[in-house]
């Protein structure tokens, strides 16, 4: 999954992981500085004590490789780690726990196996200063990583990480949720994740610490990457904290909770429950959210509400709340990131005929007329406006406004422009045809059409990368009428319309036959193309085509008894 950070966040974690490393570096000095003085002491020197002579041999041994810059992961530093993790001291724990922490913030290659089962005697620790320095240690790891997330699931350190969600401490809380996250985002943790963590995940969402609740929010959205665990998610009550979340004050609890439901959103089954929030009450929070002035939390709250159009009723809900207003403000908007996600959901609003009549009084037309005449609007943009411009021209009310406003100009900019891919031809050519079988709006637009234009449909008619984009600009050419003025534009392609004519007569698709037959019945009302195609090539296959006609048509008539039925197989 692509990283939900934006750019401000990555530059405030790098600052604070930068002020993190200058404390550590403080306190390390601090510790080394300590236990040099008490290593000299005579009190580890007592017989009976050999236990403290011993850790404070390792005690020595991670010192020296703290000063010396030497390597962190030598069989040394093993057994030191070893011994201090397993030490009912405190401080000895925590001086295991920093090392860690030190490790975390320099390693530049994967911990081995062997340097992660450490760990698990520090999470287990029962201070819990040490069980907070190491779960932030492994979180780093973990960020980096550093060290194999099934690993972890497999050593059994999930329990103790859960367990964290318990203690009442903030800091703990939020390594804990980090971790989770994390352990969450390899698809093969996320049934052991649900095992035991959903409910307390959920508790923590519900947290008035900011940071314990971004860090459940986050964790809860990698729970939703796959549709078991979703399922189970929402199984668990998971729905209505995840809406309550929306309202958050923190902008990052407010993505990855919307983002969370985009997910829910995307599996119909879950629609029943998401409707049954009382008052409209997700709609309105997505609808809130939308406005927002954090560029991709109102970009997402578009995508999730377009996921959720597909449901009819979320329609008529979303319609009810006048969801064109604030649409129609994000259309206005300089950034693609929130226009693109607003037509996208209007596109699929204005494919349910009911809302047309609305969208069109709201002035939806003159917007995507707007839109289309931008100096550079975006393939979606393009795209998304020639769906919403064929589904309004179904009214007689949406074929006057496209003829009022600018939308007709709009797709000729379009069909010129010569850094659009085949795939948005197809929905501009496929929008001007439709536009040309509609009298009214045909009349309008063919005053429009120049000699610029008409050069493109037959450049792009003669193509063959793409055959459907062939099609539409040639039923395009096929439904110009052949006033003065038009044969005028027409007739230096004759050769041209000639060539891709004969192409599609040699093609076996029956449609592509039809057309050309279409055409040349348009363009013989000038005799200049009446006199090019005779004896032509064209002519030649033409015939050879209404031959292959009769012989199929004499054989269909010795088929006895023929009569259709009326039920087609």
């Amino acid at each position: 999954m692509a990283s939900v950070l934006c750019e401000n966040c990555s530059r405030l974690l790098k600052g604070f992981a930068v002020n993190l490393r200058t404390v550590c570096r403080v306190f390390r000095e601090r510790v080394r500085d300590v236990f040099r003085e008490l290593s000299h002491c005579t009190c580890f020197r007592i017989a009976p004590e050999r236990t403290y002579l011993r850790t404070t041999q390792e005690l020595h041994t991670l010192h020296h490789l703290y000063d010396d810059g030497a390597n962190l992961l030598n069989q040394k530093s093993l057994q030191a780690l070893s011994t201090l993790a397993a030490s009912e001291n405190i401080d000895l724990q925590m001086s295991a726990a920093v090392y860690y922490l030190h490790l975390s913030h320099h390693l530049t290659s994967p911990l081995p196996n062997t340097f992660v089962e450490p760990i698990m005697p520090l999470l287990l620790s029962t201070d819990p200063d040490v069980q907070k320095t190491i779960s932030l240690s492994l979180v780093n790891l973990l960020i980096q990583n550093n060290v194999c997330k099934e690993l972890v699931i497999e050593m059994g350190m999930l329990v103790p990480i859960l367990e964290l969600f318990q203690s009442g401490d903030a800091t703990a809380q939020c390594h804990s949720c980090a971790c989770v996250a994390m352990l969450a985002s390899a698809e093969s943790n996320r049934d052991a994740m649900l095992v035991d963590g959903i409910i307390p995940l959920l508790a923590l969402a519900k947290s008035y610490d900011p940071q314990v609740q971004q860090n459940a929010a986050w964790a809860l959205l990698y729970l939703t990457q796959s549709d078991w665990s979703t399922r189970i998610l929402c199984e668990a009550g998971a729905i209505p904290v995840l809406v309550l979340l929306l309202q958050s004050s923190d902008s990052e609890v407010q993505f990855c909770s919307c983002s969370a439901l985009c997910n829910i959103a995307a599996i119909q089954e879950h629609h029943p429950k998401m409707l049954s929030i009382g008052s409209h009450y997700l709609l309105k929070s997505l609808l809130i959210l939308m406005s927002s002035s954090v560029q991709k939390n109102s970009a997402q709250a578009c995508r999730c509400l377009q996921t959720l159009s597909n449901n009819v009723l979320m329609q008529e809900q979303l319609m009810e709340l006048d969801c064109v207003l604030p649409l129609k403000a994000l259309l206005k908007a300089s950034a693609a990131v929130w226009t693109e996600p607003a037509i996208t959901l209007l596109s699929a609003l204005s494919a349910h005929p009911p809302n047309n009549d609305i969208l069109i009084s709201e002035g939806l037309v003159d917007e995507i007329g707007e839109l289309l005449h931008h100096h550079r609007p975006s393939s979606v943009i393009i795209a998304h406006s020639c769906k919403i411009i064929t589904n309004l021209c179904s009214s007689c009310m949406g074929q006057q406004a496209v003829m009022e406003g600018l939308c007709l100009s709009g797709l000729l900019r379009a069909l010129l422009s010569s850094t659009l891919a085949d795939e948005t031809l197809l929905h501009v050519t496929s929008c001007l045809y439709h536009m040309m079988t509609l009298d009214p709006v045909k009349s309008q637009l063919l005053p429009t059409v120049t000699s610029e234009h008409v050069s493109r449909l037959v450049k792009l008619s003669g193509q063959i990368r793409n055959a459907q984009l062939s099609y539409n600009c040639a039923a395009i050419i096929s439904t110009l009428e052949m006033s003065e003025e038009m044969v005028e534009l027409l007739r230096p392609h004759y050769m041209s319309m000639s060539e891709y004519l004969l192409a599609f007569l040699q093609k076996k698709d029956v449609k592509f036959q039809q057309l050309v037959i279409i055409t040349i019945l348009n363009l013989k009302k000038d005799g200049d193309f009446s006199s090019l195609l005779a004896n032509s090539e064209l002519e030649v296959q033409l015939w050879k085509v209404h031959a292959q006609t009769e012989e199929t048509r004499r054989l269909l008539q010795m088929i006895q008894p023929f009569s259709p039925s009326p039920v087609i197989p």
